[in-house]
């Protein structure tokens, strides 16, 4: 991966349709280059897919809330499973330390959490963090460069 695939990845997460011609501008490169990155770009599997942002609160779940879990009651897969039927939850990481997941979700109403969270407690132990506000919101994936 070169300086322009990073160039490159760093356009289409600023705006993934953007077109062939205005990406082969951007990089001076012809419209077959571009072509043949992308190509390669998502056979090697840095690029994974194309997706739209939307925004929680205009869709009417502006409750956006971390929540972690420790403690787990049962083993980590089982509970992998149970969360996916969980429409509310946007990601889901394991991670180390006194927790084992930290949970993202968007909830339209405070009852809407209070439910949430009572469909959780089952599992462990939960620490609910509502979020103000996200000034760093989506920053761009870029690869690791020579120092």
């Amino acid at each position: 991966m070169d300086e322009i695939d990073g160039k490159l990845l760093e356009l289409l997460q600023e705006d993934a349709r953007i077109t062939i011609i205005e990406l082969s501008k951007k990089l001076n490169l012809s419209r077959p280059s571009v072509n043949e990155r992308l190509r390669r770009l998502q056979e090697n599997g840095v690029i994974q897919g194309f997706t739209a942002r939307i925004s929680a609160e205009a869709i009417g779940k502006g409750t956006i809330v971390i929540i972690q879990i420790g403690n787990l009651k049962l083993e980590c897969r089982r509970f992998e499973e149970l969360i996916k039927e969980e429409t509310d939850i946007l990601e889901c990481h394991r991670v180390t330390g006194t927790n084992s997941y930290f949970l993202k979700a968007a909830v339209a109403t405070m009852k809407d959490l209070e439910a949430l969270v009572d469909r959780l407690i089952p599992y462990g132990q939960l620490n609910t963090s509502v979020v103000l506000s996200s000034p760093i919101l989506s920053r761009p994936l870029l690869p690791v460069t020579d120092r």
